[in-house]
C-alpha cells in the first residue's frame, strides 16, 4: 500500500504523465486556435455539419427544408442540362460528335494497323536479305 501512494505523488506515475499530456494537448490547441481562427471556425462549422448529417431530421425540419431543396435540385438539374446542350451544340458547330469521333478512332486504328504490318513486312525483309 505504501508503494502505491508512492507511486501517486511520483513525477513517473501514469497519472502525472497523463496530466502532462493533457495539459500539452490543451496548450498546443489554444496556441493553434490562436493563430488560425478561421481555421478553427471551418473546423467547428464541419463537425456541426457533420453531427447535423448524421442527426435524424425532424417533422418541422423537412417541411422547412422540403421547398428549398426541391427548388436547388430543379435550378441544378436545369442548369446541367443547359449546359449540356450549349456544349453538345457548339461541338456539333465544330464538326465534333459521337460520329465523327467513332470515324477519326476508325481511321487511327487503321493507320496504326497498317503502320504494324508494314513495320513487321520490314523486319522480315531486312531478315530475309541479311
Amino acid at each position: 500500500m505504501i508503494e502505491q501512494d508512492n507511486d501517486r505523488t511520483d513525477e513517473g506515475s501514469p497519472r502525472q504523465r497523463a496530466i502532462e499530456a493533457y495539459e500539452g494537448a490543451r496548450d498546443r490547441a489554444t496556441d493553434t486556435l490562436g493563430q488560425a481562427p478561421l481555421l478553427a471556425l471551418a473546423g467547428g462549422i464541419a463537425a456541426g455539419a457533420l453531427i447535423a448529417a448524421l442527426l435524424p431530421r425532424t417533422e418541422a425540419e423537412t417541411k422547412l427544408v422540403r421547398p428549398t431543396a426541391r427548388r436547388v435540385k430543379d435550378s441544378a438539374r436545369a442548369a446541367l442540362g443547359a449546359a449540356r446542350d450549349t456544349g453538345t451544340e457548339r461541338l456539333n458547330a465544330m464538326g465534333l460528335n459521337r460520329e465523327k469521333g467513332e470515324e477519326t478512332i476508325r481511321n487511327l486504328l487503321n493507320g496504326l494497323t497498317d503502320a504494324a504490318k508494314a513495320s513487321a513486312d520490314a523486319a522480315a525483309q531486312s531478315v530475309r536479305k541479311g
